[in-house]
């Protein structure tokens, strides 16, 4: 298994671009899901809680499934903000959402067991590959805004154990409607409804880690508010890492059918995948802090919807300009999903772009703009699509690299 894993594209891609950040060169580096902490800080009131946790001595192992009271700060958040309720015994506690993903993976899926997943998508073919399951990639489209709808997966869900989604998207910052999540909740109900006893039952892994993150008119819908049928087919995965800025911090958590819960629990009571008390214990009183969380959102939202705009409204000008580029207006998360359709096109000396890749690194060379292909989600290399998220970049190194790219435009014949 470990022979066979793939390496991360994105982490071959980040290698080049520190090596050259570290011989000085000016990267607008926008390939890392991530936050540099001198734009983004977490909040200051969670910061101040996990010193003061600290320095209260909770350096010691926390429970398995995390510690209780910040079990219950989820349930009363996730009431509140979401309109979903769950037992506190049905929340689980993890370092980050990674853990909690593996942990369906591993608690739902015998080896062969069909998962099917959309592409582009994060990371489900590693855990396809982690598992033993055999993956059924689902192709989506830009008209679609790289979402699947009910008629791309439903000739695959006969005898499927999961259907793994995620919204809002990584990589592309898009958002199920209400209609086609619907009908997708639809397709697995009646999945069920279709399977004899003793049959597994065909479960919905449902990824809405940045559901805070959304713009303009963008509305996140999940499963079980829109079909409470699907309670029993549903696993969440949720957290805090991308809505506080806080991906070092680790707190993720999930919540779904105790069955399910139970298994994953028990997976992870082994592994010892949970996140650090102290952080645990600081989550808790920042999550029952309503005034706090809306203040910092109330701030953090605007400046990561400027950044994305500026880039959107960017490629956009290049594309009135006549460059083959284009980009989907953001709806949610930290990405912008970019098209740069460069391939037959030549290099000045006289190379011939023909793969995402040879995009990516021309650009990165030409423009000092790093960004990370579809290809490294599961689309093909052929597919001219491209993820740029904006946590880690300022708003004038954003700015900045729009010029240098249409530089880099020019020059390709």
């Amino acid at each position: 298994m470990a022979q066979n894993l793939i390496g991360s594209e994105i982490i071959r891609v980040a290698g080049e671009v520190n090596a050259m950040i570290a011989k000085g060169e000016p990267i607008c580096n926008l390939t890392i899901g991530d936050f540099n902490p001198s734009i983004y800080p977490i909040p200051e009131e969670l910061r101040k809680g996990i010193t003061k946790a600290y320095e209260q001595g909770h350096t010691n192992y926390p429970p398995a499934n995390g510690v209780a009271v910040l079990r219950k700060a989820v349930v009363n958040f996730t009431k509140e903000r979401l309109g979903l309720t769950y037992p506190e015994n049905d929340i689980l506690v993890a370092g980050g959402s990674r853990p909690l993903i593996y942990a369906t993976y591993l608690a739902l899926v015998d080896p062969g067991d069909k998962v099917v997943y959309p592409t582009p998508s994060w990371n489900n073919n590693h855990y396809c590959h982690l598992s033993g399951a055999t993956p059924v990639e689902v192709k989506t489209r830009p008209e679609n805004n790289f979402m699947p709808t009910a008629a791309d997966v439903k000739p695959h869900l006969k005898g499927a154990t999961m259907l793994a989604l995620c919204s809002p998207l990584n990589p592309t910052g898009t958002m199920f409607s209400k209609k086609d999540l619907e009908e997708i909740c639809d397709l697995v109900l009646e999945e069920n409804r279709s399977r004899g006893e003793g049959e597994k039952p065909l479960y919905m892994l449902y990824d809405q880690i940045y559901w805070m993150l959304t713009f303009g008119n963008a509305e996140h819908y999940d499963p079980v508010s829109l079909r409470p049928e699907m309670r029993d087919y549903t696993v969440y995965i949720d957290g805090t890492s991308k809505c506080f800025a806080a991906t070092g911090v680790r707190v993720g958590y999930a919540f779904g059918p105790t069955v399910v819960m139970d298994k994953m629990k028990s997976i992870l009571g082994h592994v010892g995948a949970w996140a650090p008390k102290a952080e645990q214990m600081a989550m808790a009183e920042f999550l029952q802090q309503p005034e706090e969380v809306n203040g910092f959102m109330d701030e953090f939202k605007p400046k990561v919807q400027e950044s994305l705009n500026v880039l959107y409204n960017g490629f956009q000008e290049l594309k009135s300009e006549g460059y083959a580029v284009d980009a989907i207006e953001p709806m949610g998360a930290i990405y912008l999903s970019a098209k740069m359709d460069l391939a037959g096109k030549t290099t000045p000396e006289g190379k011939v772009l023909e793969t995402s890749q040879d995009i990516t690194f021309y650009v990165l060379h030409e423009a000092k703009l790093a960004v990370v292909p579809f290809s490294a989600f599961g689309s093909g290399k052929d597919l001219n699509w491209f993820r740029l998220s904006v946590g880690g970049a300022s708003l004038e190194d954003i700015k900045a690299s729009l010029g240098r790219l249409r530089e880099a435009l020019q020059k390709l014949y």
